[in-house]
């Protein structure tokens, strides 16, 4: 399944169906009279969070969304049927931004939550409605009020407990391939990496969900590399996992480029409590080892695990870590406190 997280769509709520002009004319009824109906309300606007999706592929291919309008009104006081409201299924961590993407109108963090964004237009009165004692025979109507519509920017941001942040090569989709069952794409050179990838960990009967997002480099927050668009994938996560590749000419000098990046693009993710590992220690000796996690120990105030990801040297410590620093009530478990059982996606 390919990986989209921004998508632009346009939504039209249903407009209300018309009231009727109609006059009853039945036998032994003496004077008869108007009985024209009112007319049905049209379909709301409904977005809906939905379990087992996370990506926003399908609004690449349908983009525009309109609720069924109200059906008229009719004689013998019938009033027509109202249109079905349209539910849109988004991915859980999914936002609705405005047109131009400076308002959060709406935020999906847990299954199961439903917001109308637009109401269906109501039903014009029918002409039974306007009878008085000075208008017997009334013939007007209303049309039924107008839908309304909207410009929308769906932006997804991925919901897992920890996220790996490091330069390119650090080792990120070897880790995550070591722990979970993710099969990342893992390559020598830079990037190989490109979209946000998500994995289950299962260590020591814990479960958590691990975020890899692609490689920072020098200038991300401007646009180098690939930039920092992913890292809203791991606004979310309580702890961060920063890899430095035990290999780099200099391991403090990697770990502040990543970490200026954090700083630089805010969102309170340079305060998130961050696990420092050194990175592919099997190519190394005990004695240097010790001196490049002392070097990267100072660079980052923070106690340094070395570990592999491919042998899997020190993965059970970095994990313990993890565990620790993860908060026992905000492992990503839906909230099913009403009792219901989560909603399961399916494309419509």
């Amino acid at each position: 399944m390919h990986f989209l997280d921004q998508a632009k769509i346009f939504v039209r709520s249903g407009a209300g169906g018309p009231g009727a002009v109609s006059f009853r004319r039945e036998k032994f009824i003496e004077y008869g009279g108007p009985d024209g109906g009112n007319g049905g309300k049209g379909g709301d606007i409904v977005f809906e969070a939905v379990a087992g999706l996370n990506t926003l592929i399908d609004f690449r291919y349908t983009q525009h969304f309109r609720a069924p309008r109200g059906k008229g009104g009719s004689g013998s006081n019938r009033t027509g049927a109202g249109g079905d409201d349209l539910v849109i299924k988004v991915p859980v961590g999914t936002q609705i931004l405005d047109e131009e993407r400076d308002e959060v109108l709406f935020d999906f963090t847990k299954v199961g939550q439903r917001e109308i964004f637009l109401r269906g237009g109501d039903g014009g009165r029918g002409n039974a409605s306007y009878k008085t004692s000075t208008n017997r025979a009334p013939r007007q109507h209303g049309t039924g009020w107008p839908s309304g519509e909207a410009w929308l920017w769906l932006r997804l941001k991925l919901l897992a407990d920890a996220g790996l942040v490091g330069l390119p090569n650090a080792g990120k989709s070897t880790f995550i391939n070591q722990v979970t069952n993710a099969q990342a794409k893992v390559g020598e050179y830079a990037f190989t990496t490109t979209r946000p990838q998500l994995g289950v960990v299962s260590h020591k009967g814990t479960e958590f969900v691990v975020a890899d997002i692609p490689g920072l480099i020098e200038g991300a927050a401007e646009g180098a590399g690939i930039g920092d668009r992913f890292l809203g994938h791991i606004e979310r996560c309580r702890v961060l996992l920063h890899l430095v590749d035990a290999n780099d000419d200099d391991v403090a000098t990697s770990y502040r480029i990543v970490r200026d990046e954090l700083v630089n693009y805010g969102a309170g993710l340079a305060e998130k409590p961050v696990v420092v590992a050194l990175n592919k220690i099997d190519t190394l000796d005990d004695e240097l080892i010790a001196a490049l996690s002392a070097e990267l120990a100072e660079a980052s105030g923070a106690d340094v695990i070395p570990i592999s990801g491919v042998s899997g040297t020190g993965v059970d410590w970095a994990l313990d870590t993890l565990i620790e620093k993860i908060e026992p009530s905000s492992r990503g478990v839906p909230d099913d406190d009403d009792g219901e059982d989560p909603i399961e996606w399916s494309p419509v």
